[in-house]
C-alpha cells in the first residue's frame, strides 16, 4: 500500500528556496535525505525536460551535470521516485507522464 505524501504550495517553495539558492534553474546545493524534500527537489529537476522526447544517458547526464556534481545519483532518483523510465537496456530515457 502506497502512502500519499501531502505537500502545500508554502512548503514546496520553503523546500525550492532552501535547496536552490539561485533558484530552480540554478545548481542544487544539497540532495535532501527525506522522502518529502526529494520529491519536491526531482519534481523541479524533470521539469528541465521535455515530456515527449526520447534520451539517451548521455544526453541525460548533460542536463543534470549543471545540476549537482554527483549527477549518477540525481539521473537513479528520477528513475527510482518515478519522474523518468528506461529502457531495459538503458539507451533510453523518457519523462514519465501521469
Amino acid at each position: 500500500m502506497q502512502t500519499l505524501t501531502v505537500i502545500t504550495n508554502e512548503e514546496k517553495e520553503k523546500i525550492l528556496t532552501n535547496y536552490f539558492k539561485q533558484g530552480t534553474g540554478g545548481k542544487l546545493d544539497t540532495f535532501p535525505s527525506k522522502e518529502k524534500r526529494k520529491l519536491v527537489v526531482l519534481g523541479a529537476i524533470i521539469k528541465r525536460f521535455e515530456a515527449d522526447q526520447r534520451y539517451t544517458e548521455k544526453e541525460v547526464n548533460h542536463v543534470l551535470k549543471p545540476v549537482y556534481e554527483d549527477f549518477a545519483l540525481i539521473r537513479r532518483a528520477l528513475i527510482d521516485y518515478r519522474f523518468m523510465d528506461r529502457s531495459g537496456d538503458c539507451r533510453e530515457y523518457w519523462v514519465i507522464v501521469e
